[in-house]
């Protein structure tokens, strides 16, 4: 794609979630139509999509009628198969590209590319049996051990506050028997992510970072301005450019660091996609990390990633999207509910940003 897509053009979405849904908000104030994929029957974003294909993301026959009925295809979250992302490129302009879906897909892949950037992380080591945890306990006194593969929220980890003598035993088929890394516990001061967008041209935007709380492994709270020092937040903003240069990125991309006590941020992890730590943009900044992401992939110039108001964003969890109804009483709030039916613990059913002036 060397021109901007013209307006009535349609965005494909794999992915029907609630990034899906903000997606193709986003994507109709700019003028254009988007058509979502997703398994799920009743996925937020279909909702307000002109278009949806219910079938898996391996579906050839959806993802041929995907490809007819689109000009340009992204997505709305990382396990998306990079087989169908790359498959679906040979044809038509895929944005994020395949290869960052492959990075992000597998943590100790993406330690590896961090790394091979020239970018720092926690220490780390590959697990693939209970000896290998038991050494990598040892070595870093503790830590903590994930799924390298389709872990969100919390889920497929477990901590390990010190090296045990039996703490391994059993626990790499406790976990599914599946590829584990284990990341040695970091004595940081505090979480901060930055949203960050690449165009095709090169040119890059860089949002504010946040200051995250979480709870129970799921993001709670984003806080802006983040309680960092300038030379802390440079090196945060060069880090996340740094990453959109390796991976010849298009789009909106989302990092998370961790805060040292001496100022110096390691990446924890990287989001090829629009970012729940970034919806606080929707409220604060003129462009929001949404519109950011459907210009960038659309071939349309950056916007301006200035905000006009210090905010704190707040998820609503499971039954807290209950509290809608007085949340709506506040001044100065704005509130975005998912569109989802069901009520489930742990599931994200909106947010709402509060803003002071900055």
């Amino acid at each position: 794609m060397t021109a901007p897509l013209p307006q009535g053009a349609t965005i494909g979405i794999l992915g029907g979630g609630q990034l899906g849904r903000m997606l193709a908000m986003a994507a109709a104030r700019l003028g254009y139509r988007t058509v979502v994929l997703d398994p799920a029957e009743d996925s937020p974003a279909a909702q307000v999509a002109n278009g949806f294909i219910h079938a898996a993301y391996d579906d050839t026959p959806a993802l041929k009628k995907l490809l007819q009925q689109c000009d340009v295809i992204t997505y709305e979250f990382e396990n998306v198969p990079v087989a169908t992302a790359l498959s679906l490129s040979e044809e038509m302009s895929v944005f994020p590209p395949p290869e960052a879906l492959e990075a992000a897909q597998d943590r100790l892949a993406e330690k590896i590319f961090l790394n091979t950037a020239g970018i720092s992380t926690a220490p780390f080591l590959s697990v693939d049996n209970d000896d290998d945890l038991a050494r990598g306990l040892e070595r870093f006194s503790g830590g903590v051990l994930k799924t390298r593969r389709m872990g969100y929220d919390g889920k497929g980890q477990r901590v390990f506050r010190s090296a045990d003598a039996g703490a391994h035993e059993g626990v790499f088929s406790e976990m599914g028997g599946v590829p584990l890394i284990l990341e040695a516990l970091v004595p940081f001061r505090r979480e901060i992510s930055v949203i960050a967008a690449r165009a095709a041209d090169g040119s890059t935007a860089i949002y504010d970072p946040a200051e995250n709380e979480h709870r129970d492994g799921i993001l709670h709270r984003s806080t802006v301005p983040a309680h960092v020092d300038a030379g802390t937040l440079a090196a945060a903003k060069q880090a996340a450019i740094d990453i959109l240069g390796s991976l010849h990125y298009v789009g909106v991309l989302g990092v998370e660091f961790f805060v040292l006590d001496n100022g110096k941020v390691l990446v924890n992890e990287i989001a090829p996609r629009v970012h729940n730590s970034g919806h606080w943009t929707e409220a604060a900044c003129t462009v929001c990390q949404f519109e950011q992401h459907i210009r960038a992939v659309a071939g349309l110039p950056l916007g301006d990633t200035g905000r006009h108001s210090d905010c704190v964003m707040e998820n609503l969890i499971g039954d807290e999207v209950l509290r809608a109804p007085e949340l709506l009483r506040e001044p100065h709030l704005m509130l975005h509910l998912y569109g989802k039916t069901e009520i489930r613990p742990g599931r994200k059913m909106g947010h709402f940003t509060r803003l002071t002036r900055s």
